[in-house]
């Protein structure tokens, strides 16, 4: 008759605010002496007639051992909490999730703001705590009700859940899981334009320069989501924040760092060769410096920068309507760079690179003279423009 004895199961919205509840209660004990009734303990030690030396450092050693004990406990709820959540956000494995459950989930998540709390804290849960918080906001970011996302409209009123996350690179105990976290954010466009249009944009090359490898990859796929997954916002953004963009992208392709380097040069090409970006492409390869930058990275050390590089070049080069400076440039290191190309890269098995390489260095010995003829010299098509 042990059923008797078991427990009502909490709904949805005694767990969310049990949840939130002990996030506080964590974020109070987080500190040995950081809750207010060990402070005014720690400051009566010091100030009260009497007493000694060793008894202010037996009652500190009380309070740590206290506050250390409350937050193992707290930490240990919020685990338990958080696989709850799970099960009715995901099933329990023997039944499917039931939507008026989840539904009413979700309205006490938004209700209490529990999503920034997630984020905030993470960095104080257990290690497979941290992982079922990556798994609870992508669930609720794909929950859908007809054509809306509520989670998406809900988050689109918080931006510092965004911030928060992309914050997180900031921390190695928690940047791969903030990282996934701000990755599903970007799927959503109302969610990306807000981190694009915002200051905090530009702090990825920071994260993407001095953090550990692992830590700058996810970094440097979440800036590349932010400019390739909604093209026509990104198009926008970039036409009208043209100066400062590009000003803060060159640092990248000049980064001592060769995987931050080679990344950088091929989300270029990426970013140039789609047709959305044409405003963007005509106006970056009208820019002299840039093809002399081009020009130096085809004889970098590495093989691989060298071949991203071309494909940048080769978008300067196949532009049927070169501006005179760029024109000058081709015509001044014409010979150079016809017998420079003529052994780049000669090893590689690669038939639309030797076709691509074959068309450049066509268009580099007319250079001055008439474009050469053909479907090709219409606008540099067989060089690969997307």
């Amino acid at each position: 008759m042990n059923f008797i004895f078991k427990s009502k199961p909490r709904t949805p919205q005694e767990l969310v605010r049990h949840l939130r509840d002990t996030i506080l209660r964590l974020d109070s004990t987080s500190s040995p002496l950081g809750g207010s009734t060990s402070s005014n303990s720690l400051h009566s030690n010091y100030t009260s007639n009497g007493s000694s030396t060793s008894a202010g450092s037996s009652s500190i050693t009380s309070s740590s051992s206290s506050s250390s004990e409350a937050r193992k406990k707290a930490v240990d709820e919020i685990s338990k909490t958080l696989c709850q959540v799970k099960t009715i956000l995901f099933g329990d494995g023997d039944s499917d999730p039931q939507p008026e459950l989840v539904a009413q989930l979700a309205q006490e998540v938004y209700s209490h703001h529990v999503l920034q709390l997630l984020v905030a804290h993470i960095a104080k849960f257990e290690f497979e705590a941290k992982k079922d918080v990556s798994q609870i906001f992508n669930v609720l970011l794909r929950r859908q009700i007809g054509s809306r996302s509520p989670t998406v409209e809900y988050l689109a009123t918080r931006p510092e859940v965004i911030f928060l996350a992309l914050k997180g690179y900031e921390n190695p105990e928690v940047a791969l899981n903030t990282g996934m976290i701000l990755r599903e954010m970007l799927r959503h466009e109302q969610l990306a334009k807000i981190l694009l249009y915002s200051e905090k944009f530009y702090t990825f090359p920071d994260y993407i320069e001095t953090t550990t490898f692992g830590i700058s990859c996810d970094a440097f796929s979440n800036f590349k989501e932010t400019l390739t997954r909604h093209k026509p916002m990104v198009a926008a953004y970039l036409e009208s924040n043209y100066d400062r963009f590009f000003a803060t992208y060159t640092t990248l392709l000049q980064s001592p760092n060769y995987v931050t380097k080679r990344q950088s040069l091929k989300l270029l090409g990426e970013i140039l060769l789609d047709r959305t970006n044409f405003t963007v492409m005509t106006r970056y390869i009208s820019s002299e410096e840039n093809l002399k930058m081009m020009m130096n990275l085809l004889r970098d050390r590495s093989k691989n920068i060298q071949f991203e590089a071309f494909h940048v070049f080769k978008v300067f080069v196949a532009n049927p309507k070169k501006p005179a400076g760029i024109e000058s440039i081709l015509r001044r290191n014409r010979e150079r760079l016809v017998k420079f190309l003529a052994d780049f890269h000669n090893d590689k098995d690669d038939e639309q690179f030797v076709d691509e390489k074959s068309y450049v260095v066509s268009i580099i010995e007319a250079t001055g003279k008439t474009a050469p003829q053909g479907g090709a010299g219409a606008g540099g098509q067989a060089i690969g423009a997307k």
